[in-house]
């Protein structure tokens, strides 16, 4: 463990080097991007065993979270606000693994439904317990500081085009 904030040492010399306006932009930045190597750490301990990653984890609960247990890909890709490959990657290992079944649209031949199992269900309860415990119940932040960070990315992502902020 280092005895400085290298982040705050680097923020120093940009501000030797004449770069004052940027200085605490790169601060930030990376800054949010060192914050997500530590969260995806921790995020990879507690699913390891799992045979789910992180990505295929959010396909499980998004599933799970929906009235009907299954939805169109297109609508996984959205919501997700990631590339539709990336989804039929997703399911794809989902599937193998007995997590998830696709299935016809009763009313649109054209669209594939991807529904969770029953294995599927059990595997997001376990995994969310995981998490619950070891990584977004232990943050190590207040309340307050949790609350603060939510919402100031929350406004970075809405500025960013993210989703629209009501």
């Amino acid at each position: 463990m280092l005895s400085f904030d290298p982040i705050d040492a680097a923020r120093t010399q940009w501000v030797e080097r004449g770069w004052v306006e940027a200085a605490d932009g790169m601060a930030a930045v990376t800054s949010v991007i060192r914050a997500h190597a530590i969260l995806m750490r921790r995020v990879d301990a507690a699913l390891q065993g799992s045979g789910v990653t992180f990505a295929r984890y959010e396909v499980l609960m998004l599933l799970g979270f929906t009235r009907h247990d299954a939805l169109p890909m297109r609508a996984i890709s959205s919501r997700l606000q990631v590339h539709q490959s990336s989804v039929t990657n997703a399911v794809d290992r989902l599937e193998a693994a007995g997590l998830v079944a696709r299935s016809p649209h009763p009313q649109d031949r054209r669209t594939v439904l991807v529904g969770i199992t029953p294995e599927g269900a059990r595997v997001a309860r376990e995994c969310t317990r995981r998490l619950n415990d070891e990584v977004f119940g232990a943050l190590g932040l207040s309340a307050q500081d949790t609350t603060t960070l939510v919402e100031v990315l929350a406004r970075m992502r809405a500025g960013a085009g993210d989703f629209e902020l009501g």
